[in-house]
């Protein structure tokens, strides 16, 4: 069995409640894929400055966020850990010469848990987390990907959750779900078009060389994950795409 590994769009904290047209794309996505035997997530909220892994046996649900309504405190994703998987993604990664520490404590942040509550809502397929040193840029993704690829053969799906486009301070709090502001739309365009294209040095140069690309990633740690899901990966396919708030890409891929 050969899963795919896939970059997911996350979005706010609130798509666990309010799934939007995300909820349906992240649900049916799960259906047609074989069942994981553990899922592996590079996630844009664990920013470190060397590789972390998780190995907690059962990590809690870490509500990262702040000012979001009372409800979404209350969900929980009581998903286990495998300390197993863990050991063994520090010896991958350590043969591939990327050294990484073990973190017994991390819980799983909202990069994580909220996509997972709309793929695979039993929470019973156990979760690793690998941690981001996003000062390191999109190479050592595509290289983190790389050593953790043979998992897929193994039944581990491998999840890179960041966000397409992530400028926060330009979203359009009431902007309709048909809203796309076209500097969003020509950076996302243009990242689907060197994906589709293979195009690996102008994606690893995007900052340069994409359309708008500072302004819709001020910072890049958003973007990364999608470094970790190709190097990982094979095929690309667009999976979802959307827009909300007229600017927050909700783009979903897939590398077969």
């Amino acid at each position: 069995m050969s899963l795919p590994s896939l970059f997911i769009s996350h979005g706010s904290p609130m798509l666990a409640l309010q799934p939007g047209a995300s909820g349906p794309a992240l649900a049916h996505l799960a259906s047609q894929l074989p069942r994981p035997r553990a899922i592996v997530v590079v996630s844009a909220h664990w920013e470190s400055r060397e590789l972390r892994v998780g190995g907690a046996a059962q990590p809690r649900t870490w509500h990262d966020f702040g000012g979001f309504p009372a409800e979404l405190y209350q969900v929980q994703y009581p998903a286990p850990g495998n300390p197993t998987l863990a050991a063994e993604i520090i010896q991958l990664l350590a043969a591939a010469n990327l050294p990484a520490q073990l973190d017994a404590e991390r819980p799983l942040d909202h990069g994580a848990w909220v996509p997972l509550t709309l793929m695979y809502p039993q929470a019973d397929i156990p979760v690793v987390q690998v941690s981001l040193p996003s000062q390191q840029g999109p190479e050592l993704q595509r290289q983190v990907g790389q050593a953790l690829a043979s998992l897929r053969t193994q039944g581990v799906l491998l999840i890179g959750s960041g966000s397409i486009t992530h400028n926060l301070g330009e979203l359009d709090w009431h902007a309709g779900p048909d809203v796309i502001e076209p500097w969003a739309q020509a950076f996302r365009d243009w990242i689907v078009e060197k994906l589709t294209e293979q195009d690996h040095a102008a994606l690893q140069d995007y900052r340069q060389q994409a359309p708008f690309a500072v302004r819709n990633h001020p910072s890049d740690e958003h973007l990364l994950p999608l470094f970790f899901a190709q190097g990982a990966g094979g095929q690309f396919k667009v999976e979802h795409r959307g827009f909300t708030l007229g600017a927050l890409g909700m783009d979903i891929y897939s590398f077969a």
